[in-house]
C-alpha cells in the first residue's frame, strides 16, 4: 500500500478497494478473523465469532455431509467450490449467493462486537466467496445499523452475546399472539439457561445477528428470560432496553461509525466493523 497507514479496518478496506486488492486481511483480537478480498470486494470473512458458510449449508441440512465431502474432494480450491456445488445440483446459484453474502455481513457484525487488534495483509487464501463480493462501505454501514438497532432494542450488543437466556416456566411453543414462526421455535428449542446467543447460532447454523433479534422478540412474548446482567466490574448493567418486537424492522440506518484506531504496540479502542447489501 501507499501513502499513510489507514487508521482503522474500514479505512483499510476502502483503500484496498481503490487498489483492487486480492488477498487476505488477518485481524487479531477476540474474536478476530480473516477478511478475504477479491478485486477489492469482500468475498468472505471467517471468524470464530459467527457461523461460516459451511456451517450454514451443512447444519441447516441444505447439503449433506457426504455430498459436501465429495464436492470438496472434487474441487479443492474453495474459490471454485461454489460453482462446483451449483453444477452438481447441490444448491442453486441464487441460494448460494444469499448464503455467502449473509455470512459476510454476519461475520463482520460478530467481529465488531469486540475491539479489534492489529492487522496484517497476506496473499490470497482460498475461500468460499460471495460473488461478486460486498462493497466495503456497505459492510461498514450495515454493521453500524445492526449495532445501533440492537442497542435501541436491548442494550449493548456485546453484552447480549454473553447472556444465557432461559425458557420462561410454563411457556409453550406459541407466542402470546397464538402463533410462533418456525425460526423462533427452533431458537426456543436451543434455549436452556446455559447457551449464549452465539452458542445457539452455531447449533442452528444461523446468523448470530438474526438469533439475537429472535431472542429479543421472544423475550417480548414472555417466552425467554435473561439472567441478571452485570458489567465487566460486576455491577448490574444500567443499559437502556426497549424490547418491543414491533420496532425491530422500523429503525432507519444511522451514519456509519468508524472502527477503532490501530495503535502500534497495543490494541485500539472499541469500534464497529460493518456491512449492508444494497437494497
Amino acid at each position: 500500500m501507499t501513502a499513510l497507514t489507514p487508521r482503522n479496518v474500514p479505512a483499510l478496506l476502502l483503500r484496498l478497494r481503490e487498489e483492487s486488492f486480492s488477498g487476505t486481511v488477518r485481524v487479531s483480537g477476540l474474536p478476530g478473523g480473516s477478511i478475504h478480498l477479491r478485486n477489492g470486494l469482500v468475498g468472505a470473512i471467517e471468524t470464530p465469532g459467527a457461523p461460516t458458510v459451511t456451517s450454514a449449508l451443512l447444519t441447516s441440512g441444505r447439503i449433506s455431509d457426504e455430498d459436501w465431502l465429495a464436492a470438496c474432494a472434487a474441487e479443492p480450491d474453495a474459490d471454485r467450490l461454489g460453482g462446483h456445488l451449483v453444477a452438481e445440483g447441490l444448491t442453486g446459484a441464487a441460494e448460494l449467493e444469499v448464503v455467502c453474502t449473509a455470512a459476510v455481513f454476519d461475520a463482520a457484525f460478530a467481529m465488531a462486537l469486540s475491539p479489534p487488534g492489529s492487522w496484517e495483509l497476506s496473499d490470497r487464501e482460498s475461500a468460499l466467496v460471495a460473488e461478486p463480493g460486498v462493497e466495503p462501505r456497505q459492510l461498514t454501514e450495515e454493521t453500524s445499523r445492526r449495532m445501533a438497532l440492537l442497542s435501541r432494542l436491548w442494550g449493548p450488543p456485546g453484552e447480549l452475546t454473553r447472556v444465557r437466556p432461559a425458557p420462561v416456566a410454563g411457556a409453550g411453543p406459541r407466542g402470546s399472539d397464538g402463533w410462533l414462526a418456525r425460526r423462533h421455535r427452533d431458537v426456543l428449542a436451543g434455549v436452556n439457561g446455559r447457551r449464549t446467543p452465539r452458542d445457539i447460532a452455531f447449533a442452528l447454523g444461523r446468523g448470530l445477528y438474526a438469533v439475537m433479534l429472535d431472542l429479543i422478540r421472544m423475550e417480548a412474548l414472555n417466552l425467554v428470560q435473561w439472567e441478571t446482567r452485570t458489567t465487566a466490574d460486576g455491577r448490574p448493567s444500567t443499559a437502556p432496553r426497549v424490547p418491543q418486537a414491533d420496532t425491530i424492522t422500523a429503525v432507519r440506518a444511522p451514519e456509519a461509525a468508524p472502527l477503532p484506531k490501530r495503535r502500534p504496540g497495543g490494541a485500539p479502542p472499541a469500534q464497529d466493523v460493518g456491512p449492508k447489501k444494497g437494497g
